[in-house]
């Protein structure tokens, strides 16, 4: 079996878990709004330049119930969608779309999906049951794999292969600022350790991992 699909396999106690490698409560960093994301755990394409190879590797991260998972994301009740990054979120796909329908019983939310996946092989070659599922609940997804020769430094896409899909119309009205509006960025701190939010331009990217590397983060 795929590291993958044994991740978002069902435990017999508890069933779906999300493998997270990190969340970020209340950024507008990832989309329009106030906006809650997750990042998953496992990757199969290891782009070359990722700006998070560490939740690269097929391991155990914070295993979490998607209904737990979606309070916590809603913890700060302004906050009006969800993004989904990674890693790779549709290798999680059934258990993320536990999340996403926990929190719409919760709120009115929209959710945003990046994926290294284009949205037709995820159609012909889904990589985990739940991934129709998922794409029925998501508003925006963001396609392909990152190509660091591509950054353009505009919108939301990491690179300009990537392509935005409307799949609903909830956030059609944002289109220009997805594709092509100015990049934003936030570094959170956490005790000793920081942790940058958004799709950072080439310079913003260079200075935090100047940082990172003096502070030892």
């Amino acid at each position: 079996m795929h590291a993958a699909e044994q991740m978002a396999s069902p435990s017999p106690e508890h069933g779906l878990m999300v493998q997270v490698a990190a969340t970020c409560v209340g950024t507008r960093a990832l989309g329009p709004g106030l906006r809650s994301v997750l990042w998953v755990q496992g990757c199969p394409f290891r782009c070359a330049g990722c700006i998070a190879p560490d939740w690269i590797p097929y391991r155990p991260g914070r295993g979490v119930r998607p209904d737990d998972l979606a309070a916590e994301l809603l913890a700060d009740p302004d906050v009006t969608g969800l993004t989904f990054s990674g890693g790779e979120p549709m290798t999680q796909a059934s258990a993320l779309a536990g999340v996403i329908g926990h929190g719409r019983r919760m709120r009115e939310l929209t959710l945003i999906c990046f994926t290294g996946f284009r949205l037709a092989e995820l159609r012909a070659r889904p990589p985990d049951p739940g991934v129709a599922a998922l794409l029925a609940q998501t508003d925006v997804l963001i396609d392909g794999r990152y190509v660091a020769a591509r950054n353009d430094g505009r919108g939301l896409r990491g690179s300009d292969n990537q392509r935005i899909h409307f799949l609903s119309g909830r956030l059609t009205a944002a289109g220009a600022e997805l594709a092509s509006g100015p990049r934003r960025a936030e570094i959170r701190l956490s005790g000793s350790s920081a942790m940058l939010v958004g799709v950072p331009s080439r310079a913003v990217m260079e200075t935090f991992g100047g940082l990172s590397a003096r502070s030892g983060t």
